[in-house]
C-alpha cells in the first residue's frame, strides 16, 4: 500500500496504516494505492473510509465487465485496461477506483496504470494538490491510453496477416496462418466485449451523472471518452478486417484446391485414351492384324503419343492449361 497525504501546498508519502488512519480521520486529501488484501487493510477501509462490504468484495474480486456505482459517501468505478503477452494473447486487467470527497482509493492488479500516475506526481505534485477527482481522471486517462499501443500492434499484425494469406493459404505453411487469424479474432472479440461496456461507463462519467466529479473536470472526462470511442471504432474495423482475412484465406485455399483438382483431372483425361489403346492391344485376339505386324508396337506408341499431344493442344487452345 502506498499513500500520498496532502497537507496545504505539500504532501507526504507513507505506507503506514496508522498514518493513513489519522489522515482519514482528519479529512485530509489523499490518494491510497492498494496492493494486496489483508485483514488490517480491510479494517482500515471499512472503519476509516466507510467502504461498504459489497464494494470491498468488488475491489478484491475480478469482474468481467466495467461498473460504476454511487454510494452516499463515495463513487465506486471498475474499469479495465489491456496488455498483450509475448504470445500475442490479449489480457484484460481490472483497475478499481473509489472516489470520495477527500480521498481516492485505487487497486491496480498489474500496477502498470497507477505507476504512470506515480511517475507524473514525482515529476510535479500539481496533480496531487488539485484533489482526488483529478487523480482519478489521470488514472482513467492513462488506462485508456494503454489501449492505443495494443490497437497499433493489431494494425501491424493484420497487415502482415493479409500478405501471408495470399502467399501461404492452401499450402503446407497455411495452417499457422489460419491459427493466427483465429487467435486475432478471439482477441478482438474480447476487446469488443470490454469496449462496449466501458464506453458506456465513460459516457456516464463524462455526462456528470455522478457528483464525485466536479463540473470543471467533465470536459477532461469527455476527452477521455472521445479517445476511447476511437479505440472502440478501430477495434470494430479491425474485427471486420480479420473476418475478411478469414474469408480470403478460405477463398484462396479453395482456389488452390481447384487448381490441383483441375491439374489432376487434365492428367486423367490425357491418360484415359492411352489406357483405352493399351487395353485394346492387350486383349491378345488371334485375328488382330497388328499383333503380328513388325511395326505394331511402334505404331501403338506413336498412336498414344499423337492422342496425348492432341489432347494437350486442345486443352491449351481452350486455356485450360
Amino acid at each position: 500500500m502506498r499513500a500520498y497525504v496532502v497537507e496545504g501546498e505539500t504532501f507526504t508519502e507513507t505506507r503506514d496504516i496508522g498514518d493513513i488512519r489519522k489522515a482519514a480521520l482528519a479529512k485530509k486529501h489523499m490518494w491510497v494505492d492498494l496492493e494486496a488484501q489483508t485483514p488490517e487493510l480491510d479494517a482500515l477501509l471499512t472503519e476509516s473510509f466507510d467502504i461498504h462490504p459489497l464494494t470491498l468484495e468488488d475491489i478484491w474480486s475480478d469482474r468481467a465487465g466495467p461498473k460504476a456505482e454511487a454510494f452516499p459517501t463515495y463513487l465506486y468505478v471498475c474499469a479495465h485496461t489491456l496488455r498483450r503477452e509475448p504470445s500475442s494473447e490479449l489480457v484484460v486487467c481490472e483497475v478499481d477506483l473509489v472516489l470520495g470527497g477527500t480521498f481516492l482509493l485505487t487497486y491496480d492488479r498489474t500496477g502498470s496504470t497507477t505507476a504512470l500516475v506515480h511517475a507524473e506526481i514525482a515529476r510535479s505534485p500539481r496533480l496531487l494538490l488539485r484533489g482526488p477527482p483529478w487523480i482519478a481522471h489521470a488514472v482513467l486517462d492513462h488506462l485508456v491510453d494503454a489501449y492505443l499501443p495494443v490497437i497499433d500492434a493489431f494494425d501491424d499484425d493484420i497487415e502482415t496477416l493479409e500478405n501471408d494469406v495470399l502467399a501461404k493459404a492452401g499450402t503446407p505453411e497455411g495452417t499457422p496462418v489460419l491459427a493466427r487469424i483465429l487467435a486475432l479474432k478471439r482477441s478482438l472479440q474480447s476487446l469488443r466485449r470490454v469496449a462496449v461496456h466501458q464506453r458506456e461507463l465513460l459516457l456516464r462519467l463524462s455526462r456528470g451523472e455522478f457528483d464525485a466529479f466536479p463540473p470543471e473536470a467533465l470536459p477532461y472526462l469527455r476527452d477521455v471518452h472521445d479517445h476511447f470511442v476511437r479505440v472502440g471504432d478501430l477495434a470494430d474495423s479491425y474485427r471486420d478486417l480479420v473476418t475478411s482475412a478469414l474469408d480470403a484465406y478460405l477463398s484462396v485455399q479453395s482456389n488452390r484446391m481447384n487448381e490441383v483438382m483441375k491439374t489432376l483431372t487434365l492428367i486423367s483425361t490425357v491418360m484415359l485414351p492411352l489406357t483405352f489403346i493399351a487395353g485394346v492391344y492387350g486383349m491378345n485376339f488371334d485375328h488382330m492384324p497388328e499383333l503380328k505386324w513388325p511395326f505394331g508396337y511402334p505404331f501403338a506408341l506413336a498412336l498414344m503419343a499423337a492422342v496425348a499431344a492432341s489432347a494437350v493442344l486442345w486443352f491449351r487452345h481452350r486455356r485450360w492449361l
